[in-house]
């Protein structure tokens, strides 16, 4: 029988926020319905006694001696994660796992108030460990520990490498435990539902590339499209100068796509001046130069109607735009909705290579002197010439996409705190 979602979210947190101590013990039965929650299969639903999905999974512990242990897994999916309940029978008086003997070592000489909060996170930091050892003695790591505290939580912990080397908070440590109460947010039921599904899908990494890909075939059909129409009748020497011009707008524009996604430019407004030149595209570029230098200087952009920061890395400081046809808005338009906060910047070079610049045979840039492999990837891949053109595009993407969203694109040894302050004065 296959999962289905049931929409009754709040009798599921009422009956299992006031259940007492005894049905709480019940943990098989809040996973299964936990399952009905979510509209995924239960263990035994589609296929009785599979050890691939199943609760009390059987497995041995293997020492180096040689010599083994049997244990149990509270509740496993292959491929996906390992589950342990709080309220496992294990982890009853007597039992091997008694809470009373692993907590002993947290409450020791502190309040009772505070000894009990204690308790409480240590006993989940051990099941943690326990979750982890129990992962280690299956034939592969999971993606994911779920760790469940029946009536009151749930916690999660990825290893998207399943390398066993560490398991991270997930979403972040901000959010990887999910009370009963988030359980209203169809967020956190989607969220819980791939872990079940499809764990491999929450895999922050491979979200960037899935993002940056779609985004970077737009733009390099757009670079190509505009070489296509102005390079007609030039030698290769002025086609590889229009090609650098062509990247050099494209890159601003790029730019522009990622400070309005993340808010460094306020209200969308780049995506705004795009959307409002529909039907008159050719005039784009014009609109495109107001907003450009005023990133450069800093000031108000008569084309957006604001005051806009000034961006000192020099990549606005020369300036290329080039007209435009409505097919070539579109595209630039569909790549601004995207969230670009999900953009891997240091992959842009080699994606734009492979779709479109390799062709127009520009040499290569020369390997920098730089300890990021990607950066003479990303300076080929566009193939620029100018190493400060380059190096301007890098220095502006790769720190910011550090600041505002944590994923690492940009060169080494640029810190946060310099842009933090210089957000702070209105320039970045």
């Amino acid at each position: 029988m296959s999962g289905k979602q049931s929409d009754d979210v709040e009798s599921f947190i009422a009956q299992w926020s006031a259940a007492p101590i005894s049905e709480r013990a019940h943990y098989q039965t809040f996973i299964i319905q936990l399952c009905r929650l979510i509209g995924v299969a239960a263990p035994d639903d589609e296929r009785v006694g599979d050890l691939d999905y199943c609760f009390e999974r059987p497995i041995r512990f293997r020492h180096e001696d040689g010599s083994g242990q049997p244990g149990y897994i509270d509740c496993s999916k292959r491929g996906c994660f390992v589950l342990e309940a709080k309220q496992s029978r294990k982890r009853r008086t007597g039992g091997p796992l008694d809470p009373e003997a692993q907590l002993s070592l947290f409450t020791r000489l502190k309040p009772q108030t505070t000894a009990r909060a204690a308790a409480s996170d240590g006993f989940m930091r051990v099941a943690k460990r326990q979750a982890e050892n129990y992962a280690k003695a299956l034939d592969e790591w999971p993606p994911f520990l779920v760790l469940v505290d029946v009536g009151r939580s749930i916690e999660l912990w990825s290893d998207f490498a399943r390398q066993g080397k560490i398991y991270a908070p997930f979403p972040d440590r901000a959010s990887y435990r999910i009370s009963l109460d988030h359980l209203r947010d169809p967020e956190v039921r989607e969220r819980l539902r791939r872990v079940w599904t499809d764990p491999m899908s929450l895999d922050p990494a491979a979200k960037a590339i899935e993002v940056t890909t779609a985004i970077s075939a737009r733009l390099a059909w757009t670079v190509r499209s505009i070489n296509d129409r102005r390079q007609v009748g030039m030698d290769r020497v002025e086609a590889a100068a229009q090609s650098e011009k062509t990247a050099l707008f494209v890159m601003q524009c790029i730019f522009a796509m990622f400070a309005d996604s993340v808010g460094l430019i306020e209200r969308r407004s780049f995506l705004a001046l795009l959307e409002s030149y529909r039907g008159q595209a050719d005039r784009f570029h014009e609109a495109a130069r107001t907003l450009f230098t005023n990133m450069d200087r800093g000031g108000y952009c008569v084309a957006t109607q604001q005051l806009v920061r000034r961006f000192n890395g020099g990549l606005y400081r020369r300036m290329e735009t080039v007209p435009i046809t409505e097919d070539e808005l579109s595209a630039l338009i569909a790549a601004a909705r995207c969230d670009w906060a999900n953009v891997e910047p240091a992959i842009f070079g080699a994606l734009l290579e492979q779709e479109d610049l390799k062709s127009h045979e520009l040499p290569n840039v020369p390997k920098m002197d730089n300890n990021s492999g990607s950066y003479p990837i990303f300076a080929r891949g566009l193939g620029l010439r100018s190493d400060g053109l380059a190096r301007a595009i890098w220095d502006h993407l790769g720190p910011l996409t550090t600041t505002v969203s944590g994923t690492v694109g940009g060169p080494p040894g640029v810190g946060s705190a310099a842009r933090t302050s210089n957000f702070e004065r209105g320039e970045v």
